[in-house]
């Protein structure tokens, strides 16, 4: 794991990274819902002259079942390079998979191989008695060591979440990275502007509150994550809380700006239970705090009760459910994936005060049920859900399953498993990539990571 020089896919700046080189093979996290079977780690043949483009090429079990992949990451990226935790001779080699339901994290070798091959199993009572929490979420890599984040405490159903540090090398468990939490009990996805030393954190729920579905009373009595927190990122400490108000529920995924002198960042919130809709706010720095701004609102589609599931039959509507969001590499463009209404939306975010809705694309959806254009004759459930940009911004992946138990709540006769791209120049979707139905041998497909990263796995410490 250690190199004489720098990891070529590690870049000290944001436009260093959107020239290297195109990726070819995406990694493709896959569940198997009834646990019955192990979950995999699909690999995705993403180089458009090879003859097995947009076709699975690689494959890994995973040697339990039960696990629920879901998030995962790089040991090491980009921030390797910052001059505050410098980590030069690390190399972005092994893929670090946690399973959200069995707390167990997987560490998986990708060098000089297509299928990736395990290494390490860190068990679910390692991470309790070494770090106090479980059902481990989101993975980045960063100052010291590997961040990850987990929705429970180490009983496996309530708070607080929080984050976890792993050793860059052993994988070892090295404890809680907290030192004083303040009034932060939920927890979902972190992220940071680590030239500035601040972490940002955001809620969704605690394991007894996710794991059997969305549960209705929850959501109505305004008891989901919808709050940011602001923390000293060297000194493990809370520093602010900012509200957005509890009627905006489950406030999810964060993408602070990839330049590093700028403090301020998008946070997408899945639904506003007074009218369903769906919302992205900016976070910035001013007047000597932290502040947070709605600035894209998606309204919610009226339906026919008879063509909603029974969740939403009482509302009349389909939400747009937002439940990812990403920001390209050079800050100019923002993707919005909206699950419920099948729709990715590209927004000009040049100013992230006042985005400007550039193009929106269907597929999939509650109710339309869209086709690809590729397969014009196929109905496709789920919709777009996790969405990944490429380091030079022209490619966007999309994959359509969000969490077991949530997959079966709003798509009751079935989610599918598909996964798509889209040439973000045109915001067309690609004719001739279109991974679905046996290809992930019935599994669903959840995140992507892309060969030498992509625009949500890297932070940068220079400018440029």
């Amino acid at each position: 794991m250690t190199l004489w020089t720098p990891d070529p896919t590690f870049y000290p700046s944001p436009r260093d990274a959107a020239d290297a080189p195109p990726e070819k093979l995406a990694y493709v996290a896959a569940f198997d819902r009834t646990a019955r079977r192990p979950d995999a780690l699909a690999v995705i043949d993403t180089d458009p002259d090879s003859p097995g483009y947009g076709g699975v090429t690689g494959w890994t079990d995973l040697p339990g079942t039960g696990d629920e992949l879901h998030h995962f990451g790089w040991n090491a990226c980009s921030s390797a390079l910052c001059p505050n935790a410098p980590h030069p001779h690390v190399e972005r080699r092994y893929l670090v998979v946690p399973g959200l339901r069995s707390s167990r994290i997987h560490i998986y070798d990708t060098k000089d191989r297509v299928s990736p091959e395990l290494v390490k199993v860190i068990e679910p009572e390692a991470l309790a008695r070494g770090a106090g929490y479980s059902r481990p979420h989101t993975v980045h890599c960063g100052p010291e060591g590997l961040y990850v984040s987990a929705l429970g405490g180490a009983d496996g159903r309530d708070g607080p979440g929080g984050i976890a540090v792993l050793d860059h090398t052993s994988f070892e468990v090295v404890g809680q990275w907290e030192m004083d939490r303040g009034p932060q009990y939920l927890a979902y996805d972190f992220w940071w502007h680590i030239n500035h030393d601040v972490l940002v954190s955001s809620e969704w729920g605690t394991p007894s509150m996710i794991e059997d579905g969305l549960v209705g009373e929850l959501l109505l009595g305004r008891k989901y994550g919808h709050k940011l927190h602001f923390w000293d990122l060297r000194k493990r400490t809370h520093l602010q809380e900012v509200d957005l108000g509890d009627r905006h529920q489950m406030a999810l995924e964060l993408r602070p700006a990839h330049d590093p002198t700028r403090l301020y960042g998008f946070a997408g919130v899945v639904v506003d239970v007074e009218d369903l809709s769906a919302s992205v706010w900016l976070w910035f720095h001013e007047d000597g705090r932290w502040q947070a701004r709605k600035v894209i609102t998606i309204p919610a589609e009226p339906a026919a009760a008879d063509r909603l599931p029974p969740l939403l039959q009482p509302f009349g509507a389909v939400p747009p459910l937002v439940t990812d969001i990403a920001l390209s590499v050079d800050d100019q463009r923002l993707y919005v994936s909206c699950w419920g209404t099948g729709e990715i939306k590209q927004y000009d975010v040049s100013d992230p005060f006042r985005p400007v809705e550039l193009g929106s694309l269907r597929v999939g959806g509650i109710v339309e049920r869209r086709p690809h254009p590729a397969r014009p004759d196929l109905p496709l459930s789920g919709g777009p859900q996790m969405v990944e940009v490429s380091r030079d911004g022209r490619r966007v992946y999309l994959t359509n399953s969000l969490y077991g138990s949530w997959d079966d709540q709003f798509y009751p006769d079935g989610v599918g498993a598909w996964m798509a791209k889209i040439d973000a120049g045109s915001f067309t979707f690609d004719e001739r990539f279109l991974p679905h139905g046996e290809d992930f041998r019935g599994l669903r497909p959840h995140q992507v990571r892309l060969q030498g990263g992509d625009a949500s796995s890297d932070s940068y410490c220079f400018p440029g």
